[in-house]
């Protein structure tokens, strides 16, 4: 039997944001065949509007970057609303050595050599687990570039901001990797840290889409 493929992600009202997301629902739609994209916050359809339009087996994947709040009870209480019975929601896509490759690919476009400091720029989370994969992501990149700075863009210390401030008393430049999936309020803010150089979000990237791909493929419950 065919089952629904339904790509979660937060929302915005940023329209470079939301023309990230459909252009990374396109790109992955056309590896696994129609993707349908819902928010859990901001703009609709939420997943409980279209889990309940339909009866076929769903696979839910949670485009977060960390299982905070929105992955851990949010979404859940959505597709329990639903009344849906046959619903497999997936992990959050983070932290992966996948994201780290590409936030790497973004810090060289924007201008990173090895040698300058970077920050990776999240949105931080209150729960313990979330902060501890973002903690992890961090790691991960700094397999590929040498010393990384967690900061946060929403919730939490130290901010990017107070971290970058930091880093340029020492050091010559500093760039900021953007942990996000797509352009918005917050990576806006990220132009304002006083950062030498901000890379884009992870946006569309390729290998950003196989992940998720994979996720549809072969969809491993969320513990």
């Amino acid at each position: 039997m065919s089952h629904d493929l339904i790509l979660v992600a937060h929302g915005t009202r940023n329209p470079h944001g939301l023309t990230t997301i459909s252009e990374i629902a396109s790109a992955v739609a056309g590896q696994v065949g129609p993707v349908r994209t819902t928010f859990v916050d901001v703009l609709g359809p939420n997943p409980r509007e279209v889990l309940a339009a339909s009866d076929a087996p769903a696979v839910v994947v949670p485009a977060f970057l960390a299982a905070g709040y929105h992955v851990n009870a949010d979404l859940p209480a959505r597709v329990r609303e639903s009344g849906h019975p046959h619903v497999t929601i997936t992990a959050a896509l983070g932290p992966d050595p996948a994201l780290a490759q590409v936030m790497r690919a973004r810090l060289i476009d924007a201008g990173w050599a090895p040698g300058d400091q970077v920050v990776m720029a999240a949105a931080g989370s209150s729960d313990p687990h979330a902060r501890h994969e973002l903690v992890r992501a961090a790691g991960l990149l700094a397999d590929l570039v040498g010393e990384v700075h967690l900061g946060f863009v929403a919730t939490g210390t130290p901010t990017v901001a107070d971290t970058v401030r930091r880093l340029k008393r020492s050091t010559q430049r500093v760039f900021v990797a953007s942990y996000l999936l797509a352009p918005g309020v917050f990576h806006t803010r990220l132009g304002q840290c006083g950062a030498d150089g901000v890379a884009e979000p992870l946006g569309a990237h390729p290998d950003l889409v196989a992940l998720l791909a994979q996720r549809f493929r072969t969809p491993v419950p969320i513990q």
